[in-house]
């Protein structure tokens, strides 16, 4: 069985989890192993994996307390925009519901209600409408209020999950997320090794501009304050508000995860 295995995977350039189930599926016959492995499109995808995927969809479910998103990466937004594809790509982010995992790897062997796991069918798919295609992210959360949010035809996707706010506030922030492009939910998250950094070589900077000793911490310090308010999800001016910051319009809320996905980034 393993010498078969590994006869298949050098003749085909499918997986070893895909050839397994292909040689059990054809009661361990080599050549109908091979036919079931063309069938489903293994053996044409392989042949394009080397290919780069740049373009491609993000989706999202929301079931309630529950949301998945999913990114799928296509060769061409001309498949992008493939109904077929289309169709891949929500039936992924239903199973991600499922699956409940933010490891792709994990759920690239989850199984889906047709009896194959989210790598075959994504191979097959591959090999049907002609392109490489790649899963390339998931995620899974879970909370009180959540939301997500879809821009730009899909190249964009959120996931906002907030607590002790209303839908309408998680559907907003996710919005925000979208335009925005925050990296971090705290200032905790920020590597204190890099502020440091940041702050010695703006400190030099200033002294190295004849800037006054005495006013120069002051500069520093508000220069850091602006980074924290461009990258820090609450300390960000509200996109549909500048006047207040996104913790501001919140209020009482507080933001507990956010996810963003974009095609390319």
């Amino acid at each position: 069985m393993l010498e078969s295995i590994k006869k298949l995977r050098e003749l085909t350039g499918a997986g070893m989890m895909d050839v397994k189930k292909a040689l059990a599926d054809a009661g361990n016959d080599e050549e109908k192993a091979v036919a079931l492995l063309r069938e489903r499109g293994i053996v044409k995808a392989a042949k394009k994996a080397d290919r780069e995927a740049k373009e491609g969809l993000v989706r999202f479910v929301v079931d309630g307390s529950k949301a998945a998103i999913v990114e799928v990466n296509s060769e061409t937004d001309f498949v992008a925009r493939n109904s077929d594809f289309q169709a891949l790509v929500a039936e992924l982010a239903q199973a991600a519901l499922s699956a409940g995992t933010n490891d792709v790897e994990e759920f690239r062997s989850f199984t889906l209600p047709s009896g194959e796991t989210v790598a075959t069918t994504v191979a097959a798919a591959a090999g049907k409408i002609g392109e490489n295609l790649v899963l390339n992210r998931v995620a899974f959360v879970e909370g009180s209020t959540v939301a997500g949010y879809v821009h730009s035809n899909g190249k964009i996707g959120v996931l906002v999950d907030i607590e002790g706010g209303t839908e309408a506030q998680a559907k907003d922030v996710a919005l925000h997320v979208a335009a925005e492009r925050p990296q971090f939910l705290s200032r905790d998250e920020v590597n204190s090794s890099d502020i440091e950094k940041e702050r010695e070589i703006l400190t030099n900077k200033a002294l190295n501009e004849g800037k006054p000793q005495q006013i120069v911490e002051k500069i520093v310090e508000g220069q850091i304050g602006k980074f924290y308010s461009e990258k820090v999800l609450p300390e960000q001016n509200f996109v549909k508000d500048n006047s207040v910051t996104v913790g501001k319009y919140l209020g009482g809320a507080t933001i507990k995860r956010f996810v963003r996905f974009e095609i390319g980034a």
